[in-house]
Protein backbone atom coordinates (compact mmCIF):
# COMPACT_ATOMS: atom_id res chain seq x y z
CA UNK A 1 0.00 0.00 0.00
CA UNK A 2 2.78 2.42 1.00
CA UNK A 3 4.47 1.39 -2.39
CA UNK A 4 1.41 2.22 -4.12
CA UNK A 5 0.65 5.46 -2.05
CA UNK A 6 4.56 6.99 -3.04
CA UNK A 7 3.57 6.25 -6.53
CA UNK A 8 0.29 8.07 -6.85
CA UNK A 9 2.24 11.01 -4.87
CA UNK A 10 5.20 10.88 -7.92
CA UNK A 11 2.73 10.65 -10.80
CA UNK A 12 0.54 13.26 -9.40
CA UNK A 13 3.87 15.71 -9.18
CA UNK A 14 4.66 14.65 -12.83
CA UNK A 15 1.73 15.80 -14.35
CA UNK A 16 2.15 19.02 -12.27
CA UNK A 17 5.17 19.94 -13.52
CA UNK A 18 4.41 19.52 -16.89
CA UNK A 19 1.01 20.54 -19.05
CA UNK A 20 1.11 16.96 -21.11
CA UNK A 21 3.24 13.67 -20.82
CA UNK A 22 2.56 11.01 -23.45
CA UNK A 23 1.62 7.90 -22.60
CA UNK A 24 4.86 5.79 -22.67
CA UNK A 25 7.27 8.46 -21.64
CA UNK A 26 4.64 8.56 -18.09
CA UNK A 27 5.39 4.85 -17.58
CA UNK A 28 9.09 4.84 -18.58
CA UNK A 29 9.28 8.06 -15.45
CA UNK A 30 7.93 5.59 -13.09
CA UNK A 31 8.79 2.33 -14.43
CA UNK A 32 5.38 0.65 -14.21
CA UNK A 33 3.55 -0.86 -16.77
CA UNK A 34 0.75 1.34 -19.21
CA UNK A 35 -1.99 -1.03 -17.55
CA UNK A 36 -0.40 0.22 -14.11
CA UNK A 37 0.09 3.57 -15.47
CA UNK A 38 -4.14 3.48 -16.45
CA UNK A 39 -5.17 2.25 -12.97
CA UNK A 40 -3.25 4.94 -10.96
CA UNK A 41 -4.67 7.73 -13.19
CA UNK A 42 -8.33 6.25 -12.56
CA UNK A 43 -7.09 6.46 -8.92
CA UNK A 44 -6.40 9.89 -8.89
CA UNK A 45 -9.58 10.47 -10.73
CA UNK A 46 -11.31 9.26 -8.04
CA UNK A 47 -9.80 11.83 -5.90
CA UNK A 48 -10.58 14.69 -7.53
CA UNK A 49 -8.03 15.25 -9.86
CA UNK A 50 -9.39 15.82 -13.21
CA UNK A 51 -6.94 14.32 -15.98
CA UNK A 52 -7.36 14.22 -19.52
CA UNK A 53 -6.45 10.76 -21.69
CA UNK A 54 -5.98 10.62 -25.31
CA UNK A 55 -5.75 6.84 -26.96
CA UNK A 56 -4.03 5.60 -29.57
CA UNK A 57 -0.41 6.54 -30.99
CA UNK A 58 1.09 9.36 -29.26
CA UNK A 59 -1.87 9.34 -26.90
CA UNK A 60 -1.04 10.74 -23.43
CA UNK A 61 -1.86 12.42 -19.82
CA UNK A 62 -3.03 15.91 -19.11
CA UNK A 63 -4.04 17.29 -15.89
CA UNK A 64 -6.83 19.58 -16.37
CA UNK A 65 -8.40 22.57 -14.76
CA UNK A 66 -11.50 21.35 -12.32
CA UNK A 67 -14.77 22.07 -10.69
CA UNK A 68 -13.43 22.07 -7.06
CA UNK A 69 -9.77 22.94 -6.40
CA UNK A 70 -7.86 19.40 -4.82
CA UNK A 71 -5.06 19.37 -2.84
CA UNK A 72 -1.42 20.96 -4.28
CA UNK A 73 1.66 19.03 -4.12
CA UNK A 74 4.42 21.13 -2.91
CA UNK A 75 8.24 20.60 -2.41
CA UNK A 76 9.69 22.74 0.44
CA UNK A 77 11.20 25.48 -1.61
CA UNK A 78 7.70 25.48 -3.16
CA UNK A 79 5.66 25.98 -0.21
CA UNK A 80 8.12 28.66 1.60
CA UNK A 81 8.15 30.34 -1.84
CA UNK A 82 4.15 30.59 -1.08
CA UNK A 83 3.94 31.06 1.94
CA UNK A 84 6.39 33.98 1.79
CA UNK A 85 4.82 35.70 -1.30
CA UNK A 86 1.01 35.47 0.77
CA UNK A 87 2.61 37.16 3.71
CA UNK A 88 4.46 40.03 1.60
CA UNK A 89 0.90 41.02 -0.29
CA UNK A 90 0.24 43.40 1.71
CA UNK A 91 2.43 45.62 -0.18
CA UNK A 92 0.69 44.78 -3.70
CA UNK A 93 -1.06 47.25 -5.58
CA UNK A 94 -4.52 44.88 -6.26
CA UNK A 95 -7.39 45.84 -4.05
CA UNK A 96 -8.39 43.43 -1.29
CA UNK A 97 -4.80 41.21 -1.75
CA UNK A 98 -3.96 42.23 1.60
CA UNK A 99 -7.19 40.70 3.15
CA UNK A 100 -7.30 37.62 0.89
CA UNK A 101 -3.53 37.26 0.90
CA UNK A 102 -4.32 36.42 5.02
CA UNK A 103 -6.89 33.98 4.34
CA UNK A 104 -4.81 32.05 2.01
CA UNK A 105 -2.12 31.68 4.48
CA UNK A 106 -4.26 30.78 7.43
CA UNK A 107 -4.90 27.48 4.91
CA UNK A 108 -1.63 26.93 4.13
CA UNK A 109 -0.27 27.08 7.71
CA UNK A 110 -2.19 24.11 8.90
CA UNK A 111 -0.79 21.41 6.75
CA UNK A 112 2.94 23.19 6.49
CA UNK A 113 4.98 20.79 8.25
CA UNK A 114 6.07 22.02 11.66
CA UNK A 115 9.64 22.31 9.88
CA UNK A 116 8.62 24.54 7.25
CA UNK A 117 6.14 26.70 9.42
CA UNK A 118 8.92 27.53 12.02
CA UNK A 119 10.83 28.78 8.70
CA UNK A 120 8.16 31.12 7.60
CA UNK A 121 7.26 32.03 10.44
CA UNK A 122 10.67 33.52 11.45
CA UNK A 123 10.88 35.04 8.56
CA UNK A 124 7.18 36.78 8.64
CA UNK A 125 8.33 37.79 12.42
CA UNK A 126 11.57 39.53 10.86
CA UNK A 127 10.23 41.17 7.67
CA UNK A 128 8.32 44.66 7.63
CA UNK A 129 6.35 45.14 4.49
CA UNK A 130 5.66 48.60 3.24
CA UNK A 131 1.98 49.11 2.26
CA UNK A 132 1.95 50.48 -1.54
CA UNK A 133 0.60 54.28 -1.63
CA UNK A 134 -1.96 55.40 -4.12
CA UNK A 135 -4.84 53.68 -6.39
CA UNK A 136 -4.81 50.46 -6.57
CA UNK A 137 -6.56 48.28 -9.17
CA UNK A 138 -9.13 45.28 -8.53
CA UNK A 139 -8.39 42.01 -9.20
CA UNK A 140 -11.62 41.64 -11.67
CA UNK A 141 -9.87 44.34 -13.76
CA UNK A 142 -6.64 42.35 -13.95
CA UNK A 143 -8.41 39.14 -14.75
CA UNK A 144 -10.18 40.99 -17.46
CA UNK A 145 -7.28 42.35 -19.11
CA UNK A 146 -5.11 38.82 -18.84
CA UNK A 147 -8.03 37.00 -19.98
CA UNK A 148 -7.82 39.62 -23.32
CA UNK A 149 -4.23 38.70 -23.84
CA UNK A 150 -4.66 34.81 -23.74
CA UNK A 151 -8.08 34.52 -25.81
CA UNK A 152 -5.92 37.55 -27.99
CA UNK A 153 -9.73 40.14 -28.36
CA UNK A 154 -9.64 43.33 -28.26
CA UNK A 155 -10.17 45.38 -25.04
CA UNK A 156 -12.36 48.14 -24.96
CA UNK A 157 -12.10 50.43 -22.12
CA UNK A 158 -12.87 54.00 -20.40
CA UNK A 159 -9.09 55.36 -19.82
CA UNK A 160 -8.52 58.29 -17.28
CA UNK A 161 -5.88 60.04 -18.32
CA UNK A 162 -3.34 62.28 -16.17
CA UNK A 163 -5.27 65.37 -16.38
CA UNK A 164 -8.53 63.90 -15.29
CA UNK A 165 -9.86 63.46 -18.31
CA UNK A 166 -11.93 60.37 -19.75
CA UNK A 167 -12.25 58.74 -23.18
CA UNK A 168 -12.97 55.20 -24.67
CA UNK A 169 -9.88 53.63 -25.90
CA UNK A 170 -9.93 50.64 -28.15
CA UNK A 171 -7.09 48.35 -27.58
CA UNK A 172 -5.46 44.97 -28.89
CA UNK A 173 -3.98 43.77 -25.53
CA UNK A 174 -0.66 42.49 -25.07
CA UNK A 175 0.80 42.28 -21.85
CA UNK A 176 0.09 43.05 -18.66
CA UNK A 177 3.16 44.34 -16.51
CA UNK A 178 4.07 45.05 -13.35
CA UNK A 179 6.73 47.72 -12.32
CA UNK A 180 7.20 49.09 -8.64
CA UNK A 181 3.79 49.27 -6.93
CA UNK A 182 1.95 49.79 -10.49
CA UNK A 183 0.08 47.46 -13.02
CA UNK A 184 0.83 48.34 -16.47
CA UNK A 185 -1.48 47.07 -20.04
CA UNK A 186 0.72 47.18 -23.03
CA UNK A 187 -1.08 47.26 -26.18
CA UNK A 188 -1.56 48.17 -30.05
CA UNK A 189 -4.02 51.12 -29.60
CA UNK A 190 -6.20 50.68 -33.18
CA UNK A 191 -7.33 54.23 -33.20
CA UNK A 192 -3.63 55.96 -32.84
CA UNK A 193 -2.57 53.01 -34.90
CA UNK A 194 0.80 52.54 -32.55
CA UNK A 195 1.65 51.25 -29.32
CA UNK A 196 0.81 52.26 -26.00
CA UNK A 197 1.27 52.00 -22.24
CA UNK A 198 -1.94 52.41 -19.88
CA UNK A 199 -2.42 52.25 -16.42
CA UNK A 200 -4.35 49.74 -14.88
CA UNK A 201 -5.89 51.19 -12.17
CA UNK A 202 -7.25 54.10 -14.50
CA UNK A 203 -8.81 51.86 -16.88
CA UNK A 204 -12.01 50.19 -16.69
CA UNK A 205 -13.09 47.29 -19.12
CA UNK A 206 -16.32 47.20 -20.97
CA UNK A 207 -18.37 44.06 -22.46
CA UNK A 208 -18.43 42.60 -24.56
CA UNK A 209 -15.10 42.66 -25.62
CA UNK A 210 -14.10 43.44 -29.59
CA UNK A 211 -13.36 40.78 -32.31
CA UNK A 212 -10.02 38.37 -32.26
CA UNK A 213 -7.16 39.97 -33.70
CA UNK A 214 -3.96 38.41 -35.56
CA UNK A 215 -0.93 39.30 -33.44
CA UNK A 216 1.61 41.58 -34.58
CA UNK A 217 5.31 41.69 -33.47
CA UNK A 218 6.25 43.63 -30.46
CA UNK A 219 7.81 46.86 -30.35
CA UNK A 220 11.15 45.13 -28.52
CA UNK A 221 12.54 42.40 -27.12
CA UNK A 222 13.28 43.58 -24.13
CA UNK A 223 9.29 44.57 -22.75
CA UNK A 224 10.56 45.40 -19.21
CA UNK A 225 13.05 48.17 -20.49
CA UNK A 226 10.98 49.34 -23.15
CA UNK A 227 8.22 50.04 -20.76
CA UNK A 228 10.33 51.74 -18.12
CA UNK A 229 11.43 53.82 -21.10
CA UNK A 230 7.95 54.51 -21.62
CA UNK A 231 6.81 55.13 -18.13
CA UNK A 232 9.63 57.09 -16.78
CA UNK A 233 10.86 58.86 -20.09
CA UNK A 234 8.50 58.89 -23.37
CA UNK A 235 5.43 60.17 -21.92
CA UNK A 236 6.96 63.40 -20.65
CA UNK A 237 7.75 66.90 -22.46
CA UNK A 238 11.16 66.93 -21.69
CA UNK A 239 13.53 64.14 -22.24
CA UNK A 240 16.85 63.95 -20.50
CA UNK A 241 19.59 61.67 -21.36
CA UNK A 242 22.21 61.95 -18.59
CA UNK A 243 25.77 60.65 -18.17
CA UNK A 244 26.65 59.80 -14.85
CA UNK A 245 29.79 59.45 -13.26
CA UNK A 246 29.47 56.22 -11.31
CA UNK A 247 29.10 52.90 -11.59
CA UNK A 248 25.89 51.22 -12.29
CA UNK A 249 25.17 49.65 -9.08
CA UNK A 250 25.70 52.94 -7.38
CA UNK A 251 23.32 54.95 -9.29
CA UNK A 252 20.40 52.46 -9.68
CA UNK A 253 19.78 52.50 -5.69
CA UNK A 254 19.48 55.49 -6.01
CA UNK A 255 17.17 55.74 -8.93
CA UNK A 256 14.44 53.38 -9.15
CA UNK A 257 12.44 51.40 -12.42
CA UNK A 258 9.89 53.68 -12.10
CA UNK A 259 11.77 57.14 -12.07
CA UNK A 260 14.15 56.46 -14.45
CA UNK A 261 15.82 54.09 -16.66
CA UNK A 262 19.57 53.30 -16.00
CA UNK A 263 22.05 51.80 -18.47
CA UNK A 264 25.53 50.85 -18.30
CA UNK A 265 28.53 52.58 -19.81
CA UNK A 266 31.38 51.30 -18.76
CA UNK A 267 32.83 50.41 -14.90
CA UNK A 268 32.61 53.98 -13.48
CA UNK A 269 30.20 55.62 -15.70
CA UNK A 270 26.57 54.79 -16.64
CA UNK A 271 23.49 56.13 -18.60
CA UNK A 272 20.31 57.37 -17.28
CA UNK A 273 16.78 58.31 -19.48
CA UNK A 274 14.38 60.18 -17.10
CA UNK A 275 11.67 62.56 -18.44
CA UNK A 276 9.11 65.58 -16.49
CA UNK A 277 7.02 67.97 -17.63
CA UNK A 278 8.94 70.65 -15.80
CA UNK A 279 12.60 71.77 -16.52
CA UNK A 280 13.18 72.94 -12.97
CA UNK A 281 11.84 69.57 -11.78
CA UNK A 282 14.66 67.97 -13.93
CA UNK A 283 17.50 70.23 -13.04
CA UNK A 284 16.89 69.57 -9.26
CA UNK A 285 16.42 65.83 -9.44
CA UNK A 286 20.01 65.66 -11.97
CA UNK A 287 21.76 67.85 -9.06
CA UNK A 288 20.03 66.17 -5.77
CA UNK A 289 21.54 62.60 -7.16
CA UNK A 290 24.30 63.44 -5.87
CA UNK A 291 26.50 62.29 -9.08
CA UNK A 292 28.82 64.48 -10.99
CA UNK A 293 27.13 64.44 -14.43
CA UNK A 294 26.72 65.64 -18.11
CA UNK A 295 23.89 66.50 -19.95
CA UNK A 296 23.57 64.44 -23.27
CA UNK A 297 20.24 65.58 -24.19
CA UNK A 298 18.00 67.84 -24.67
CA UNK A 299 19.42 71.33 -24.94
CA UNK A 300 16.81 73.17 -22.83
CA UNK A 301 18.19 71.11 -19.79
CA UNK A 302 21.43 72.34 -20.16
CA UNK A 303 20.52 76.07 -20.66
CA UNK A 304 18.51 75.72 -17.66
CA UNK A 305 21.05 74.31 -15.37
CA UNK A 306 23.21 77.54 -16.23
CA UNK A 307 20.45 79.60 -15.50
CA UNK A 308 19.34 77.85 -12.61
CA UNK A 309 23.16 77.70 -11.47
CA UNK A 310 23.08 81.21 -11.48
CA UNK A 311 20.20 82.43 -9.43
CA UNK A 312 21.30 79.58 -6.59
CA UNK A 313 24.66 81.60 -6.70
CA UNK A 314 23.18 85.17 -6.59
CA UNK A 315 20.70 83.95 -3.86
CA UNK A 316 23.93 82.72 -2.41
CA UNK A 317 25.98 85.62 -2.70
CA UNK A 318 23.01 88.11 -1.23
CA UNK A 319 22.45 86.06 1.87
CA UNK A 320 26.03 85.76 2.99
CA UNK A 321 26.01 89.55 2.62
CA UNK A 322 22.90 90.18 4.37
CA UNK A 323 22.97 91.81 7.83
CA UNK A 324 19.61 89.48 9.27
CA UNK A 325 22.85 86.38 8.19
CA UNK A 326 25.83 87.81 10.43
CA UNK A 327 26.67 86.37 13.10
CA UNK A 328 26.29 87.74 16.37
CA UNK A 329 29.41 89.19 17.59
Amino acid sequence: MLETSARLLRLLTLLQAHRYWSGPALADRLDVSPRTLRRDVDKLRLLGYPINATGGVGGGYQLAAGATLPPLLLDDDEAVAVAVGLRTAAAGAVTGIAETSVRALAKLDQVLPSRLRHQVTTLGAAVVTTPTLGPTVTPSTLTAIAAAVRDRVRLRFDYRSRAGGVAVRDVEPYRLVHNGPRWYLLGWDVDRGDWRTFRADRLTPRVPTGPRFTPRPLPAEDLARYLAFGVTTHQYRYQAVLVMHAPLSEVADEIPPNVGVVEPIDDATCLVRIGSDSLDQLAVWTAAFGFEFEVREPPELLAHLHTLTARLSRAAARSETSPEAAPDP
